[in-house]
């Protein structure tokens, strides 16, 4: 993206606010980043019985990008969510469930949400389950149509190392063009991947440390 003149998600999420949780410069970096977007537009269908029936359309957009800013994927596809606020949901737990399968479990990963709602009860979520000193601040509340995906979106939470979401607006959200025409982005649901999940090293290759790697086999 930077490529294209505009900022990486790093750079975005340094200058955006993090709700309920401070956001000190020394520790806000993030293995990966990921933009998320959900769009929701109705209008009406075909003639039933003389009338038009309203239907439903929108769209999920995702981007996720390592810390030195290269591009992991972007995901542009069609949805058909009940209301704007549920395609907020849906497009976060999409990324989070790709990233998944690229990342380590002890990932770092910083959200970029364009939602004041899905922001707050994200990391309202990490200070309640990941060994906060600090109580979260308010009980989370869950559009009811979102179904699922919270929960789906709470496990993803847990199951990285640290999980932090900031608020960004949304015409600084690089994923909130990949929601709203997927019709016109769904070429890079297509793109390679660019990071591959690292693979752990064998438990039998021991590296020593550099005070002694420059020592050879010298004894005590």
């Amino acid at each position: 993206m930077a490529a294209y003149g505009r900022p990486t998600l790093r750079d975005l999420f340094d200058e955006s606010p993090t709700p309920h949780i401070a956001h000190p410069p020394r520790s806000h970096h993030r293995d990966f980043y990921i933009a998320t977007d959900g769009s929701f537009r109705p209008h009406s269908g075909g003639p039933v019985n003389g009338d038009r029936t309203p239907t439903e359309s929108g769209g999920l957009g995702v981007v996720v990008e390592t810390l030195d800013g290269e591009r992991v994927l972007r995901l542009s596809v069609p949805d058909c969510a009940p209301d704007n606020n549920v395609a907020e949901y849906r497009a976060l737990h999409l990324g989070l469930d790709v990233l998944a399968t690229r990342a380590p479990e002890d990932a770092r990963v910083g959200l970029l949400i364009d939602h004041d709602q899905l922001a707050e009860n994200v990391n309202a979520e990490v200070l309640a389950t990941h060994g906060s000193a600090y109580d979260p601040p308010h009980g989370v509340q869950v559009p009811r149509a979102t179904g699922l995906h919270w929960r789906g979106i709470q496990a993803r939470i847990n199951g990285f190392a640290e999980v932090r979401a900031a608020r960004i607006e949304s015409d600084r959200n690089p994923a909130h063009p990949l929601a709203n025409a997927p019709d016109q982005y769904d070429h890079v649901n297509a793109e390679p991947d660019r990071c591959l999940r690292p693979e752990a090293a064998r438990s039998e290759e021991r590296v020593p440390p550099p005070s002694r790697a420059d020592r050879g086999e010298a004894s005590d």
